[in-house]
């Protein structure tokens, strides 16, 4: 670590203790996976108030708007806005996903139309991959789009019908990022192209999905004709899959530590439940504890390893990616338990006002191994293409 990485620390941490007061003082661990309902309106103004002070998209190159910090001051940041129980960002998707994807495939006609807003947090967006049909499989979707002329005056547009689900925050966003069939007759990842379609159209309804939860953050998005401007594709036509891989990269970069900066949050509270209820002195419970913060550990070392492969254009080791979601997945799944066993009887009802924190944390790992590829897929991953084995059959003829 620098000298200037210390000052930034140093600085990243000042702000966060002078700013996270008064109306936003209230706001601090609220939000997250499981909890994107709770104070979506006040978050989005926190996220505002970041963005007016220079606080968003930090890893942007300075020309597209952004701070162009290192690799070890984004790493900083992101723990010094959890150390400060920051609430959860609105914007992720945005921000961390579609953003650097725009920097990196965009036209400049896009990029100057997208970028300021996703950065000052005036349009928020969401991303129609997941279909009915393809879920993990994401080269089977069938949404489709077609380039149609409404008269020989205007400029063709791109016409969207189909079908996505599990849309995170759909509800609340104003664009979604699509993949979508564009070539007649082509299969698997031949044919797709990444589009850029606004929500807010008669062709598009959003229809929420009700979880074991009780909140409704997953949605299912429908097509109808939904309409999208021609040059509201990223990279070339046909040229989808290639995009699409490439904001998964974005995905499991530098904000995959904020992620478990936030784990490690949820573990600090399951040790202060067990303290309280006293489950903590039974020695099994200890040593599950002591394992879920070494599990936790060896995840960052992991990331910090991979992302430091990555700035230095080695590249990960192929399959390193779908290792990592198959780790993460299965702890925090066990930390949901965990979090049940530490309450005793008291974790099976109820408070008045809704679910506690551990048993919405419970209930909403359910998922962890399933959505974002499930372990099944993952481990077919790894299991073909990366140790060679023989291909899992695909279906048999009659």
């Amino acid at each position: 670590m620098t000298q200037t990485d210390e000052e930034f620390r140093a600085e990243a941490r000042a702000w966060l203790e002078e700013h996270l007061s008064g109306e936003f003082a209230a706001l601090k661990g609220l939000g997250g996976p499981g909890s994107e309902h709770v104070a979506h309106a006040e978050r989005r103004g926190w996220d505002r108030h970041l963005a007016e002070h220079g606080w968003t998209c930090v890893g942007w190159p300075e020309e597209h708007g952004g701070r162009g910090l290192s690799l070890a001051q984004q790493v900083i940041w992101h723990e010094e806005y959890a150390r400060a129980e920051a609430p959860a960002r609105v914007n992720h998707l945005g921000e961390e996903l579609l953003g650097p994807t725009l920097i990196a495939f965009g036209t400049s006609e896009q990029q100057e139309r997208f970028l300021p807003r996703i950065r000052a947090v005036d349009e928020l967006w969401c991303q129609g991959y997941s279909e009915p049909g393809a879920g993990s499989d994401l080269a089977a979707v069938s949404t489709k789009a077609r380039l149609v002329s409404t008269s020989s005056t205007t400029e063709p547009e791109w016409v969207v019908d189909g079908q996505k689900v599990w849309t995170s925050m759909a509800h609340d966003a104003d664009w979604i990022f699509v993949i979508a069939r564009t070539e007649p007759g082509s299969r698997l990842h031949q044919g797709l192209s990444f589009l850029l379609v606004p929500m807010d159209q008669p062709g598009v309804e959003v229809r929420p999905i009700r979880q074991i939860t009780g909140t409704s953050e997953f949605n299912e998005v429908f097509f109808t004709g939904a309409r999208t401007a021609k040059d509201l594709v990223v990279g070339e036509p046909g040229d989808g899959w290639r995009v699409a891989m490439a904001l998964l990269g974005f995905e499991r970069g530098v904000s995959t530590l904020g992620q478990q900066l936030g784990f490690r949050r949820e573990l600090g509270q399951v040790v202060a439940t067990a303290r309280r209820t006293g489950t903590y002195d039974d020695p099994v419970v200890r040593d599950r504890l002591a394992q879920a913060a070494v599990g936790l550990e060896v995840m960052r070392s992991n990331a910090l390893r991979i992302l430091s492969e990555n700035l230095r254009g080695e590249g990960a080791a192929r399959g390193q990616d779908n290792v990592a979601k198959l780790v993460w997945a299965d702890w925090h799944k066990h930390l949901g338990e965990l979090a049940m066993e530490v309450q005793g009887s008291a974790g099976l009802v109820a408070e008045e006002d809704g679910l506690t924190e551990s048993q919405r944390l419970f209930l909403f790992t359910r998922a962890d191994t399933i959505y974002g590829g499930s372990d099944e897929v993952q481990r077919t991953i790894i299991a073909e293409r990366v140790l060679g084995l023989p291909r899992e059959p695909r279906g048999t003829s009659t």
